[in-house]
């Protein structure tokens, strides 16, 4: 029963957790349920949806509202039981059964918001300080100042909680971006539609490879992974149609038409037609950076890092919003039996878990995302998916 948890003796402890996305909204839930009065607050001004697109599901990353809210993992997001990969004129080149579950950030960040419910979550609030670690204040650029016993940075990959816990540590440019999209299944020929079917479809090319997988709503995801070169060639890429420049992701609606067009190019030269004709139907396509980051501090006073705020593994293992999950849950168990003079000790104890398990997310994801954009990962290969160890994602029907 929500709220009804151990951390009972926390009624006091003040939580502020900096971040609303899943990581925070998810960590924001658990110390609730433990006791902590908590606020969340997000820099954005408006809502997060159609901020993301597809998400492999994983069970750590619908645990909360499975085992907490009452859903069911048929409510959260889309089943197949085939992985496919294609040939270069579309064919079916290999395929296997497979149990994943696929959903769309909205579907999911939707979810958590209605539990955490919107009187303590405070859009339009950048933190701009942390004052004394030891007891938190923060500051925030409105001028809002927040005390807290406990803070949680779970403000991604352009964390400013990083900054302050883990200075020297900055993302690392992977060498390559995704192009990605999302496609109402309606817009795609029936032909194509019936290779697609009740799969997630893999294409491997020499330089790069092609993911496409269903979503609520009768929508179909897709990702890109292209090598770009970094300097002149990336920062022209991340130059948007007003000349905004961008560090780690294009939005929907600002990628020039002329690159669009070009998209679609080289879409018609390189990709099989049946995902040639997927890309082509997206209104919007937009790129996201694929990142390297790892920290080897995550902890100072009564302040953490979650998520990819600490630890941003690329997205070949499928396990981003799982592994900000899991934080959220760790750090929760972990503070469950802490009494308030050792907070910061049982933070210190979890860290070295964390750090454990994304530093070995990282490595692995950055081997299948090398053999995946040099040519060396064979078709028919097992997916890397997996939070600790490989498979660890499936979601079978109920």
């Amino acid at each position: 029963m929500i709220g009804a948890m151990a951390g009972r003796h926390r009624r006091e402890s003040r939580a502020v957790v900096v971040g609303g996305s899943i990581g925070g909204l998810t960590a924001a839930l658990l110390l609730r349920d433990s006791g902590w009065d908590v606020d969340v607050f997000e820099r954005s001004a408006t809502v997060l949806e159609g901020r993301g697109g597809g998400i492999v599901l994983h069970p750590a990353t619908i645990r909360y509202p499975v085992e907490r809210a009452g859903a069911a993992p048929a409510e959260l997001g889309v089943s197949v039981t085939w992985l496919r990969y294609l040939d270069g004129v579309g064919r079916v080149a290999h395929e296997e059964r497979c149990s994943y579950r696929f959903t769309s950030y909205d579907v999911l960040y939707r979810r958590l918001l209605e539990c955490f419910g919107r009187e303590r979550y405070h859009l339009g609030e950048e933190c701009s300080g942390l004052r004394e670690p030891e007891s938190p204040c923060l500051a925030f650029a409105s001028g809002r100042l927040a005390d807290a016993d406990l803070v949680v940075f779970a403000d991604g990959i352009n964390s400013f909680g990083r900054g302050l816990l883990a200075p020297a540590t900055e993302p690392r440019y992977a060498g390559y971006v995704a192009w990605r999209g999302t496609v109402d299944d309606a817009l795609v020929a029936p032909s194509a539609r019936a290779v697609l079917a009740d799969a997630i479809t893999y294409h491997v090319l020499a330089d790069g490879h092609f993911i496409t997988y269903p979503i609520p709503g009768r929508l179909r995801n897709w990702l890109w992974y292209r090598n770009v070169q970094p300097g002149a060639e990336l920062e022209q890429l991340l130059t948007g149609g007003d000349g905004t420049r961008f560090a780690t992701s294009v939005p929907r609606g600002s990628v020039p038409p002329d690159r669009l067009r070009e998209l679609a190019r080289l879409a018609d030269a390189s990709l099989p037609p049946v995902l040639a004709e997927v890309l082509a139907g997206t209104p919007e396509p937009f790129i996201q950076v694929i990142f390297d980051l790892e920290v080897d501090r995550t902890t100072a006073g009564r302040a953490c890092l979650i998520g990819d705020a600490a630890f941003t593994a690329r997205p070949h293992i499928a396990v981003g919003t799982a592994k900000a999950a899991e934080d959220a849950w760790t750090l929760a168990a972990a503070l469950d039996v802490a009494s308030g003079c050792e907070v910061v000790e049982a933070l210190g104890a979890w860290s070295r878990q964390q750090i454990a398990l994304g530093t070995a997310a990282v490595a692995r994801s950055r081997e299948a995302g090398t053999r995946l954009q040099n040519g060396t990962w064979s078709v028919g290969e097992p997916l890397p998916y997996g939070l600790y160890r490989l498979g660890d994602s499936s979601l079978a029907d109920e």
